[in-house]
């Protein structure tokens, strides 16, 4: 008997992530006495979420290329500005209004300046590469090689910081980044190590993601539906208008600006690192992570739309 698993999880947006964090969260709700009782490596697979971030960031790194082209230097580098512009914007107003821990109760518990930063930092690099194939040019699908920078806990740190409110110590933001520089050294040293890393990158996604939903309990996750969804479409309508406008300026369509408006699958895993690094942000990370995997399927549903809607609009134009 044959059971379409990759087929189904392929055809859910966001499925690699969402389906085993909800596995993993899943079985922490019902049985979270799990891994501590068959312990070795059926436990560490539950609590190995940093680790297996560590190795993810490695082969991550390594299909960034060094010698990309001007031009997709300078198209990945400003719709990457603008993206870490819109994430420090949202993080100065939130800091000023939530500070650093969550809303603890009403409507809007939960919600945190953390999970704001994290969902509004990074990019959906697999949709991103979807739409510009679609829609876009191979200039644009190329600028990703340079928004792939945005991966990990590294931007939410900086964005924190210059938000002003946090500061973390130099070997903490160079440890959130070093697993990525080390991948982009490897891969621009030895194009055999990048093909080697790079395929990786699929292969780890389901194994970090139910690492992190081990850590949650689905008690909490009704209480984040309205406001995951309200972070998700904050998320494709806010960045999606800033990098729109700027794609436009610089000589684009405003096609790649509207398909980097997302929140990438591996966002998820930010508020847990940022938390080790900085324990003040402990109470916000794990509502934070829910928040942040809801709005990781919602703009996997919204960016696509309102990218087919505007290169649809382009061709009747032409």
């Amino acid at each position: 008997m044959s059971l379409p698993l990759k087929h189904t999880l392929d055809r859910i947006p966001g499925g690699m992530v969402i389906g085993p964090l909800l596995l993993g969260a899943l079985i922490e709700t019902l049985a979270p006495g799990f891994p501590k009782f068959f312990g070795s490596f059926t436990g560490a697979l539950f609590t190995g979420a940093l680790p297996i971030l560590a190795v993810f960031y490695v082969c991550v790194g390594s299909a960034i290329h060094f010698t990309a082209a001007p031009a997709i230097l300078r198209q990945g580098g400003l719709l990457l500005g603008t993206k870490i512009l819109c994430g420090v914007l949202v993080g100065v107003i939130a800091g000023r209004l939530l500070g650093n821990a969550p809303i603890v109760g009403g409507a809007f518990a939960g919600l945190s300046t953390l999970a704001l930063v994290a969902s509004f930092n990074d990019t959906n690099g697999g949709l991103y590469l979807a739409l510009m194939v679609q829609y876009g040019s191979p200039r644009d699908a190329g600028a990703f090689s340079v928004m792939s920078l945005e991966s990990g806990p590294f931007m939410t740190m900086v964005t924190l910081g210059v938000a002003g409110l946090s500061s973390f110590p130099w070997p903490v933001l160079l440890g959130a980044v070093l697993p990525l520089l080390v991948g982009m050294v490897l891969g621009n040293l030895d194009p055999r190590m990048r093909d080697f890393l790079s395929p990786a990158v699929a292969v780890l996604i389901p194994f970090f993601a139910f690492a992190l939903g081990a850590t949650l309990d689905l008690a909490d996750v009704w209480r984040t539906g309205f406001l995951g969804v309200a972070l998700g479409l904050s998320v494709t309508a806010v960045s999606g208008t800033l990098l729109f406008i700027v794609d436009r300026l610089s000589g684009g369509n405003g096609i790649a600006g509207l398909a980097a408006s997302s929140t990438a699958g591996n966002a998820a895993a930010v508020p847990l690192l940022v938390a080790m690094a900085n324990p003040v942000y402990a109470p916000a990370a794990a509502p934070a992570t829910l928040l942040v995997s809801s709005s990781v399927v919602v703009t996997a549903l919204t960016t696509p739309l309102v990218t087919a809607w505007w290169a649809g609009r382009l061709a009747e134009n032409r």
